[in-house]
């Protein structure tokens, strides 16, 4: 009966969203059906849209909502997912500026910079959070502006390409590229990696003690501190690294993939998307897969939109932010049941 219920759900979400698009881009005074199919062409219509633009920019959206929803879970409103990920992408510059030769290993370590940039960004707001009652939500704002003014430092400065005609650094070595999957286009092996890290998530959620932690300090941090005996304020700083080493990655991932230099554009606000991605996936690691996949076929269809149909992008900001408010509709019975398991878990303890 839960399956159906979940299946009902998906289907309504995406009735209300085609139903949505259509009526705004009615009201709007274009061609419905014009707008329909250039947003269906970009998104998925063909093997090269599908892998070479919805799929490659479902990558950092994956990592980035990943490292929402994680944190989310424990009660930690990580809003610096984008700086985060500018950092990563600052620190695998780094690596592949300094690397005499590329290759495997160079791949690595610029990767493990990414996911270690990151985790130091996120690492201050914790610090601020735990010593100083910081509110994580205005320090990783803040952190936004900080890491993206940095990035502005650095390609005007440091970083800067030899003949400072451009503000961005200087392109990283062919042999710090990330391989591209044969027959898939501009998608790289990056794909598989935030798979990879979405499935340990998922995993490490549902089944280990750590998981169960995670949640219970995000369901109740009282109760999981006083019944639970959890230290609630270890685990949330350590969620909060994790989560911005995750954020990290995704931005090496989108040096070493796609852009092959750091320059002030290169998120083009990944980080705040992947709070819609994490809220859409119900804070669940293994949806983020396809709710990110979605979002990334919105961005890709309404450029074409755009471009093909002449319909304004903002058109496409607001039917997300519309499918974000349905799937939080549609997902208040399962968020209430997580809460009433969680005081069946707990309320033995307390009383013993």
């Amino acid at each position: 009966m839960r399956g159906w219920r979940g299946l009902a759900g998906a289907l309504l979400g995406v009735v209300c969203l085609l139903g949505l698009s259509a009526l705004l881009i009615w009201l709007g005074g274009f061609s419905v059906g014009h707008a329909l199919v250039a947003l269906w062409g970009g998104s998925f219509g063909s093997w090269y849209a599908l892998t070479s633009s919805t799929l490659v920019r479902a990558v950092p959206l994956m990592l980035s909502g990943c490292a929402v929803a994680i944190a989310f879970r424990a009660g930690v409103f990580n809003i610096g997912a984008e700086g985060q990920l500018l950092l990563g992408a600052t620190f695998a510059t780094g690596v592949g500026l300094i690397a005499p030769r590329g290759g495997p290993i160079a791949i690595f370590m610029a990767l493990i910079a990414g996911a270690c940039g990151g985790a130091l960004w996120a690492g201050i707001a914790a610090v601020l959070r735990r010593r100083f009652g910081v509110l994580e939500v205005i320090s990783t704002i803040m952190l936004n502006f900080i890491a993206l003014n940095l990035v502005a430092y650095l390609v005007r400065g440091p970083f800067q390409e030899p003949t400072h005609a451009y503000p961005q650094s200087s392109p990283l070595p062919d042999t710090l590229h990330l391989p591209r999957i044969p027959g898939m286009g501009r998608l790289h092996v990056g794909i598989l990696v935030a798979v990879a890290v979405l499935i340990g998530a998922g995993w490490l959620l549902r089944y280990s003690a750590a998981g169960f932690r995670i949640i219970a300090v995000g369901e109740n941090a009282s109760a999981a501190r006083s019944a639970g005996l959890i230290d609630v304020e270890r685990v949330t700083s350590r969620v909060f690294v994790a989560s911005g080493a995750i954020a990290g990655l995704a931005g090496a991932l989108q040096v070493l993939g796609v852009t092959f230099a750091l320059y002030e554009d290169l998120s083009p606000g990944y980080g705040y998307t992947a709070i819609a991605v994490a809220l859409l996936a119900g804070l669940d690691a293994w949806m983020v897969i396809p709710s990110a996949v979605l979002f990334a076929a919105l961005e890709s269809g309404g450029s074409a939109m755009q471009r093909d149909a002449n319909v304004p992008s903002t058109l496409v900001a607001i039917v997300e932010a519309v499918l974000i408010l349905t799937a939080l509709w549609l997902q208040r019975d399962g968020r209430w049941a997580r809460a009433r398991a969680l005081r069946r878990v707990v309320s033995p303890r307390a009383e013993s």
